[in-house]
């Protein structure tokens, strides 16, 4: 476990590393403007699961929590002060599976900057969106971001089934408390019951997948297919 460790601390202190450049340059609000309009994009772009009511809590949480314009820093923190320790209690699969949401928030940030650093100019937009997006000249690494989503959302459908997994969540408040890392476990927590609810998660998963692949395909290729948000 001593490897995935080491991953996910590289990869914290890289998305903080590329946090601070952002907002040493001035553009710490262009950033959260751009997320805001991502998460805005990700629901118009698949309203119809939204309209499911069990697929709800899994969406928020991920945009919320994974992708969107809140301030991780503390979460993230939190993270490496305690990551030894949460590596001894935390079951492999549920270790393996926050090693990939860190990694995911790592690559985002950089696919994010790539976008900014790539505007025609201040309006963001459906067009200037794809303007940038096939500027940035990234294609293998938004394929990578998709895969990275795919497997956490198969990989935490599997952890909620860990047999003991709500009672070791449970039992780990009064320790979090102690130790000041409480924003960790409430987000420990919320994943948890947001992918406790899915049910059968191919239904969720596969068609998120699928037109996620075709978007990006699709914008590479000068095609206009985002939502005007």
């Amino acid at each position: 476990m001593s490897n995935i460790v080491d991953n996910i601390v590289e990869h914290l202190q890289h998305a903080a590393d590329v946090q601070a450049q952002v907002t040493q340059e001035g553009r710490l609000n262009k950033l959260i403007e751009l997320k805001e309009w991502q998460c805005n994009r990700l629901l118009a772009s698949h309203y119809n699961l939204w309209q499911v009511t069990r697929f709800q809590p899994a969406i928020t949480f991920f945009i919320d929590e994974l992708y969107g314009p809140k301030d991780f820093s503390q979460r993230d923190a939190e993270i490496a002060k305690v990551l030894p320790k949460m590596a001894k209690w935390l079951p492999d699969e549920a270790l393996e599976s926050l090693a990939v949401a860190i990694h995911l928030n790592s690559l985002s940030q950089d696919l994010d900057v790539a976008i900014l650093d790539n505007l025609p100019d201040d309006n963001l937009n459906a067009k200037n969106y794809a303007i940038a997006y096939r500027a940035s000249n990234n294609q293998a690494a938004r394929t990578q971001q998709i895969d990275y989503i795919e497997a956490l959302g198969m990989d935490l459908a599997k952890v909620v089934k860990i047999p003991g997994i709500s009672m070791i969540l449970k039992m780990a408040r009064a320790p979090a408390k102690a130790l000041g890392v409480e924003e960790l476990q409430r987000f420990l927590e919320d994943g948890f019951q947001a992918f406790k609810q899915l049910g059968k998660v191919e239904d969720f998963i596969i068609p998120i997948i699928a037109e996620e692949r075709r978007i990006m395909e699709a914008l590479f290729a000068g095609q206009e297919v985002l939502p005007d948000i």
